[in-house]
């Protein structure tokens, strides 16, 4: 592992219209000592072309040989890490430019090894939608079994405290088996300032319908967590009462 070096890991399929804006505000970052992981799972439309337009030798890019899921190209890109931090990215979210030099220094200041921080939703089209998402300002690991606060494109952890994780191969909630993993190792401190933007896609797995969240609640705990049937289902219940209490306590319209 490099110190100092942050892997941002970007696992891509077909969202060449938004990972150029994502790729950019990589390369926007006021902390420069990064290298960005993109390993695309297939895509057919022109996610190549526009990688590949890019001329930076941080950025490192992979193609998985066949169509494997979101899991196991998320699996390959923190394999493929050197860094001392690993931090998470989706191909069509964004960073806003002082992201990682402010929590690198926040972390630095807490001695914590695992944080995350506010975001904001914006549309397919990079227009805010109004909203402002925060979370608990430490999360537990029984907090985290409650429900997986922080989001995919926040949180940050120490490769060196924690080592590379990887996960099973589940279609969905593979960034919350991520954050399973490390909540067994530590507390996940808060740093209260919006540094993100995530996308709401029309069609994104946020929008379906409560059967299918709770089927895929359900097998994150019982396949990635190896809880038992009966428990798995407790789990996945309490995380859908606790999604509603998160959203009415720290999502705010403005």
């Amino acid at each position: 592992m490099i110190d100092g070096l942050v892997s941002v890991i970007m696992p891509s399929w077909n969202t060449g219209k938004f990972i150029a804006e994502s790729i950019e505000s990589v390369i926007k970052q006021t902390y420069t000592n990064w290298e960005l992981l993109i390993v695309d799972d297939c895509s057919t439309d022109n996610t190549d072309e526009v990688v590949a337009s890019f001329d930076d030798e941080r950025i490192r890019y992979f193609k998985n040989e066949k169509n494997c899921g979101a899991a196991i190209t998320r699996n390959r890109a923190i394999s493929e890490a050197r860094g001392e931090w690993i931090a998470f990215l989706d191909s069509d979210d964004l960073w806003k430019p002082t992201k990682l030099e402010e929590q690198l220094l926040f972390m630095q200041e807490k001695n914590a090894v695992f944080s995350y921080h506010d975001f904001e939703k914006i549309d397919e089209e990079s227009k805010p939608l109004n909203v402002y998402v925060s979370g608990p300002s430490v999360v537990t690991k029984s907090m985290m079994y409650d429900y997986g606060y922080p989001g995919c494109l926040t949180f940050m952890y120490s490769a060196k405290a924690i080592g590379l994780v990887q996960i099973k191969d589940i279609k969905k909630n593979n960034d919350y088996a991520i954050l399973l993993q490390l909540c067994k190792k530590a507390d996940c401190y808060l740093l209260n300032k919006n540094l993100a933007w995530y996308r709401i896609r029309k069609k994104s797995i946020s929008h379906d319908k409560l059967t299918k969240k709770l089927k895929s609640h359900y097998d994150l705990f019982h396949i990635c967590d190896d809880q038992t049937a009966p428990i798995a289902f407790w789990y996945a219940c309490w995380n859908m009462f606790y999604g509603v209490l998160k959203k009415l306590i720290y999502e705010k319209r403005y």
